[in-house]
């Protein structure tokens, strides 16, 4: 996503409107000219990369579309990685102790250099050359990192992912956003929730399967102390709703004027047929490691269950339950098994709350022994579900030894 900085939007009264790029062929010149810069500059460092984009911005005055851009390229398709064949900190402790101990003279660099390389040569049994020291002193600096890799987009999907970035940085700013989902397939609905899950956002939920759902989320500007972090995570949720058929959505926005540093109000309203393209795959993903491994064990256990992942909504008041998964025995009995691992104290007490108000007598808990349910004041006397403790792992026995036969 981009940076606040690299954000454009313009004001008609209190709607906000994200700047989007038309998909045009001047556009698509300038992404493939910024896509060609990144493809030759494998191997290269981030510094050298860097003055080559500074040389393309120029003197323009859209010096933002281009670092917008850049920076898009950079974070999502790039990787950079410190290239030395010595460890830089270990390096520049040895340099300045040796550096300490002598007297300052114009040789000085040059023989502390070679001290260095002399020591590391006897204690590594190789040869060590203080170019090799000088290189590596400072390689893992950002401006020394070299561009090891490079997944190029095509043009079109550089200027859809700018475009979808510019509209999630709007949500930076919300006090609260309400989303209307309706008259689309359940599992849209439950990917949708599965991503409110998995970012761990505030939200009250109302409706059902049937007649669709309203969704109410705390914005980042709506918390005691405004979270950087928290409005990363609702900004995520952008890209996966695009994944959900028919929709609308309505944000208020709190906006800091940057002549008067006053706070002013802001509204936003995006819909289904927004044009707006997703890089999420639609596909279903495990909201943890623990969770992928359960299922890797399970289908090598020899057992007549079958094991389905997140195939039921649980509606309660003021929210929906999607536990992980169903356990499906060939003469129709059923149950669900939520994981419970490892999360924050009001994740924990919300969690155990849905499980009293669920009314669901099928339920079975495996929860992480790692958790603190006393301190967090939960009583697992209180919770209705069956309970299975685990250490590190959730071994697929220790389910299948409270199924009945």
């Amino acid at each position: 996503m981009l940076p606040t900085e690299l954000l454009s939007n313009r004001l008609r009264g209190e709607t906000v409107e994200p700047l989007r790029l038309p998909i045009d062929q001047k556009h698509l010149d300038l992404a493939q000219e910024l896509i060609a810069i990144f493809t030759l500059a494998q191997g290269m460092t981030q510094g050298e990369l860097n003055r080559q984009l500074l040389e393309l911005e120029g003197e323009e005055t859209d010096y933002r579309l281009k670092r917008g851009l850049a920076h898009l390229l950079s974070s999502g398709f790039s990787e950079f990685e410190t290239v030395s064949p010595l460890d830089p900190p270990m390096l520049r402790d040895r340099v300045f102790t040796l550096s300490a101990q002598s007297q300052p003279s114009p040789n000085q660099t040059k023989t502390t250099l070679q001290s260095v390389a002399h020591q590391l040569s006897q204690e590594l049994d190789r040869e060590v050359l203080p170019e090799q020291v000088k290189a590596g002193l400072y390689a893992d600096l950002p401006d020394n990192q070299i561009l090891t890799q490079f997944a190029a987009p095509t043009p079109e999907a550089l200027l859809h992912r700018y475009n979808l970035s510019q509209v999630q940085g709007i949500f930076y700013r919300a006090s609260d956003v309400r989303l209307d989902a309706h008259r689309n397939d359940p599992g849209e609905y439950k990917l949708l929730f599965r991503y409110v899950k998995l970012f761990q956002l505030m939200t009250y939920i109302e409706g059902d399967a049937d007649h669709g759902f309203s969704l109410t989320i705390d914005g980042p500007t709506s918390l005691f102390n405004p979270s950087t972090r928290y409005g990363l995570a609702l900004a995520k949720l952008l890209p996966a709703l695009l994944h959900v058929s028919k929709w609308s959505l309505a944000a208020d926005l709190q906006m800091k004027d940057s002549y008067s540093g006053t706070i002013r109000k802001g509204r936003f309203t995006l819909e289904s047929d927004c044009g707006l393209v997703s890089h999420y795959p639609p596909g279903k993903t495990y909201d943890s490691m623990l969770e992928q491994s359960f299922v890797e064990r399970w289908n090598k256990a020899k057992t007549v269950w079958k094991l389905e992942r997140e195939v039921d909504l649980v509606p309660i008041p003021g929210s929906v339950m999607i536990p992980d998964f169903r356990l499906v025995h060939p003469d129709g009995r059923s149950y669900l098994l939520e994981i419970v691992g490892y999360w924050r104290t009001d994740y924990l007490q919300k969690k155990f709350a849905q499980v009293r108000k669920s009314g669901r007598d099928d339920l079975i808990l495996a929860v992480s022994q790692r958790l603190n349910l006393e301190k967090a004041g939960i009583k697992i006397s209180e919770t209705p579900a069956q309970i299975i403790w685990f250490k590190d792992q959730l071994l697929p026995k220790s389910v299948l030894a409270l199924l009945p036969d």
